[in-house]
Order: C-alpha cells, then structure tokens, then sequence
C-alpha cells in the first residue's frame, strides 16, 4: 500500500472514531481512561500536537471543538456527569493520568 493511501485510511478511521465518541456521549471520558488509557482530551491533545509539529497554530480548545464537535465547555455541560467513588479509584489505579 502507497503512504497516500495509508493516510487516507487513517484519515477515514480516524473520522469514524470521531463520529463514534461524538454518538456516545454517554460514555464519560473517565470510563475511556479506566478502560483504554486514552479519552477524548487526549485524543484532541494528540490532534493538537500534530498540528502544531507541522507548523499549523491550534490551541487546545480548537483541538476540543474538532474532537467534540462542539465547545468543550457545552459538551460539559450537556453531558459529563460526576464522577463515582468507584470510578475515581479505578483512575487512580490506573496510572492512565501519568502519560
């Protein structure tokens, strides 16, 4: 497979992904962390870094909006919930916040 194709695919998985956390509000960035290590915000933060290794100014609430299709900030409001005792504990344990 060429490298332009490589991209694309990775470009299209990446926009299903995307697509796919956006539908899934429901799941809370904590949850992602306990279970994979990885949420939405690093995913942006991600997103952001390569933008700014190619020279292309994006600050990390315009990373925010592209991942969740909105300001953060309504996101939050419409649909982060508190976090539960288990929930933190699994966090803690799970040293996902130290990467």
């Amino acid at each position: 497979m060429d490298s332009k194709t490589e991209t694309e695919l990775q470009a299209a998985a990446f926009r299903r992904l995307v697509g796919h956390l956006r539908e899934r509000s429901d799941v809370q960035n904590i949850d992602l962390m306990n279970l994979a290590g990885f949420c939405r915000n690093c995913l942006s933060r991600w997103y952001q870094e390569a933008a700014n290794e190619r020279g292309l100014p994006l600050d990390k609430e315009g990373a925010r909006e592209i991942v969740y299709g909105m300001p953060y900030e309504e996101w939050r409001a419409k649909h982060q919930t508190e976090a539960s005792a288990e929930q933190k504990v699994a966090f803690a344990k799970s040293g996902a916040h130290e990467s």
